[in-house]
């Protein structure tokens, strides 16, 4: 049994025990320090994962990817759909404007064959001529020029006036009129005059269908025309425009007039619109700008209308609505990241606590902590229990291992190592004690008349006699085969010699079993009366029962400073 004396003591026990039992864990280790100082340490600990940097990571991480992948999910499919839409209104646009293109087309050609019945049968009427060429011009501002060729070419009236009058004409679309004989829209050339045009034409028949010649209307390509005004009329902001090209891929109609003759080559939109397709798709323009074009043909022209946008211009309002999406979501994000931080505090805080006291489960209030621990969910409830448990275990095992490093396993009595601490704390809180040194008398003699078994029973026997006549404060130990030490605390020399006569009278009258009657001699000293240190005390001690010995044996000796003879033999 461990002496309350020692209690003081089981720290500096389990240090210097390098194992307890078999299967025991050794003591835990100290702290890692690195080499290259204690700011290793700091990052090491500041780095160190725990569940409410696990619960903080994942929830971070998992709100950051739903948070942007939503984004940008919504952004992908609000860019599709505006692509989409862009691309169907510059379809059905093109679609619309060139149908009215066609639709004026007509209308010109109506004009000029009504025009053209009225003077067949009168070709060789000059005023006549003038005046249905000045109200074509001027009545219906369809053209910016009317003139009229006989079938040789030659010019008999033009409004407004181009001095050709009697002039012979050899432009493209002369001789195309001339040599088809039918309803034309030429395509577009540059005159004698330098006008960039297209002539829209009509055949002038007499009443018996002799060929007389045509009926033209020019529309200047590059000055205002109705064309400009009729594809201007629709143009619309945001970098969007439209431009009409001829089945020659040269524009004839653009924004930028600067631009009116020029040829586009490797345009997918112009091929597909010149081979009478209508559509809509995403291209490059020459200039490697990203465009969204709508396209139709003219049927009677055999032209194609482009209209498109930037793809840039049409993106421009879905980045602003994300721009501003994300200004509305962040406060709620923000918002939400907190109350997540929140949780995963509350969530990680008993199992933190658990986590640090299982660090000193083997510390005596390390169990009231985990106690006190508030495992409000099931898991760290559970694991709370088992921590108690296993912890009450540990404690059990643990008083179990001290007194075993402690106790002496035959007699029940402290061991050397537990008179030593108990010597120690003594001395360190200056108690005053006196030390009975016990022997057996002629212990040999016992082992090798009854045998060891019996040898070991007398042991058992002497020490349950001390534990009958000491003190609950006194400290009795068995330091070697049948040697016996009991530290008396506050106890002088005759209060000591006291308490060794009872012992050993009642030794002598003990009978034990299958022996008979034993004896023993005590040696007594006191401290700090008779010495300085616990090593020259128990010294004394010795000396005083060798010296009981010597006179004989059964008996008590209290040390002197006389001289003592050598130790004899026991």
């Amino acid at each position: 049994m461990v002496h309350p004396i020692q209690r003081s003591c089981y720290s500096a026990v389990l240090e210097s025990i390098d194992c307890f039992s078999v299967g025991s864990q050794p003591p835990p280790r100290k702290p890692y320090r690195s080499l290259t100082g204690s700011n290793v340490v700091i990052v090491k600990k500041i780095f160190r994962l725990d569940l409410r940097r696990l619960i903080l990571i994942l929830a971070f991480t998992t709100a950051a990817i739903t948070l942007i992948n939503g984004l940008h999910a919504s952004y992908q499919v609000q860019r599709q759909l505006l692509i989409d839409q862009t691309l169907n209104s510059n379809r059905y646009y093109a679609l619309k404007l060139a149908a009215t293109t066609e639709k004026f087309f007509r209308t010109a050609q109506q004009q000029l064959k009504y025009s053209a019945d009225e003077i067949s049968a009168r070709m060789d009427n000059p005023e006549l001529l003038e005046q249905v060429a000045n109200r074509l011009h001027i009545q219906t501002d369809s053209f910016n020029s009317v003139v009229i060729v006989d079938h040789s070419g030659k010019v008999l009236a033009t409004s407004p006036d181009l001095h050709l009058t009697g002039s012979h004409l050899d432009s493209p679309g002369a001789i195309q009129a001339l040599r088809e004989q039918k309803p034309l829209i030429s395509a577009p050339y540059l005159s004698n005059a330098n006008n960039f045009l297209v002539v829209i034409s009509y055949p002038i028949f007499s009443p018996d269908g002799t060929y007389l010649g045509y009926l033209g209307g020019s529309i200047y390509l590059k000055e205002q025309s109705i064309l400009n005004e009729l594809m201007g009329t629709h143009f619309y902001e945001n970098e969007s425009h439209l431009y009409v090209v001829d089945q020659n891929q040269r524009i004839i109609y653009h924004p930028d007039a600067s631009r009116v003759g020029s040829q586009i080559v490797g345009n997918p939109a112009i091929d597909a619109v010149l081979a009478g397709e209508s559509g809509a798709r995403q291209i490059r323009n020459s200039r490697g700008t990203s465009m969204l074009a709508g396209y139709a043909p003219i049927g009677i022209s055999h032209w194609g209308i482009v209209a498109q946008r930037p793809l840039e211009s049409t993106l421009t309002s879905l980045n602003t609505q994300l721009l501003a999406i994300i200004n509305h979501t962040l406060p709620l994000a923000l918002i939400t990241l907190l109350l997540i931080w929140w949780l995963a505090r509350l969530i990680s805080r008993p199992l933190w606590k658990l986590a640090a006291s299982a660090q000193t489960l083997d510390q005596p209030d390390t169990l009231k902590r985990i106690q006190n621990v508030h495992s409000w969910y099931f898991e760290s409830s559970e694991l709370k229990h088992a921590m108690l448990l296993g912890g009450n275990l540990l404690h059990t095992r643990i008083g179990e291992l001290k007194n075993d490093a402690l106790t002496d396993t035959l007699t029940d009595l402290g061991n050397r190592r537990s008179a030593e601490l108990s010597l120690r704390a003594m001395q360190e809180h200056s108690i005053p004690f006196s030390v009975l040194a016990i022997d057996i008398d002629h212990f040999k003699q016992v082992n090798d008349t009854f045998g060891h078994d019996s040898g070991d029973r007398a042991l058992k026997a002497l020490a349950q006699i001390i534990h009958s006549c000491t003190r609950k404060e006194d400290h009795s130990c068995r330091t070697g085969g049948e040697e016996f030490i009991i530290l008396l605390p506050h106890a002088n020399l005759n209060m000591a010699l006291g308490l060794a006569e009872r012992l050993r009278q009642k030794v002598a009258d003990t009978n034990l079993p299958d022996i008979g009657h034993i004896t023993i001699s005590i040696g007594i000293t006191e401290w700090p009366l008779q010495a300085e240190t616990t090593d020259q005390l128990l010294k004394n001690a010795d000396l005083a029962l060798y010296s009981a010995k010597e006179k004989g044996r059964n008996r008590c000796e209290i040390y002197s400073t006389r001289e003592h003879p050598d130790k004899p033999e026991a």
